[in-house]
């Protein structure tokens, strides 16, 4: 639900308006991970889910040149395990009903 709104408020918003937007959402990941120093940022596994499921469909290229606090090969492991994990479950459902 939280996802939709965000895309209603972004629709009438022109690209400058976008692209300014993430230039200060950059800066601020940049301004907390100085904060952190050599700490490791902690994700809830909702964290993860929502980041491996906004992010897997862009191009590798593409997601190594985003600002992320977290490498894009931990991403796209993320994306395959939910994949693996929502096949796994229609798998078993499918099972039970035979």
């Amino acid at each position: 639900m939280t996802n939709a709104f965000a895309l209603l408020r972004l629709l009438p918003m022109s690209d400058r308006d976008k692209d300014a937007e993430f230039l200060a959402l950059r800066h601020q990941v940049t301004v907390l991970e100085r904060q952190l120093g050599g700490d490791r940022v902690r994700f809830t596994p909702s964290d993860r889910a929502f980041l491996a499921a906004r992010l897997h469909r862009l191009p590798l290229p593409v997601l190594r040149r985003v600002r992320l606090l977290v490498r894009p090969d931990t991403v796209l492991r993320r994306h395959r395990d939910l994949a693996r994990r929502r096949h796994a479950r229609s798998a078993s459902k499918r099972l039970h009903r035979l």
